[in-house]
């Protein structure tokens, strides 16, 4: 969670998944947000598999949660899929995916 100056004013953990999934909900992951007076986001998980490809399912929950960011007023700024061996990650802004997300909101 970051605040109006993107300076770090807390971090949640919304879900502890098995080993090929997690159970995520924009709600649980907003209401943390929304009572931290949060103004951004930055969302974070790993893949197991160390496969650091955004699977459809991590497609799906983060448009959602951009969508439902918007509505609340709190901006996602990245969503980062992190090896948990080494220093690899995926960006999805780098990819140009947050970006997408937002412009599809009419």
């Amino acid at each position: 969670m970051l605040s109006a100056k993107n300076e770090i004013i807390g971090l949640n953990i919304v879900s502890i998944g098995g080993l090929s999934a997690a159970s995520v909900f924009p709600r649980e992951v907003l209401k943390p947000a929304i009572l931290a007076n949060s103004a951004a986001m930055i969302l974070c998980h790993n893949h197991p598999s160390n496969d650091l490809t955004p699977s459809p399912e991590d497609m799906a929950i983060t448009k959602k949660i951009v969508q439902a960011s918007e509505i609340v007023g709190i901006t996602v700024h990245e969503h980062i899929i992190i090896s948990m061996d080494d220093d690899r990650y995926y960006s999805f802004a780098d990819a140009g995916i947050i970006k997408r997300f937002y412009g599809e909101i009419s």
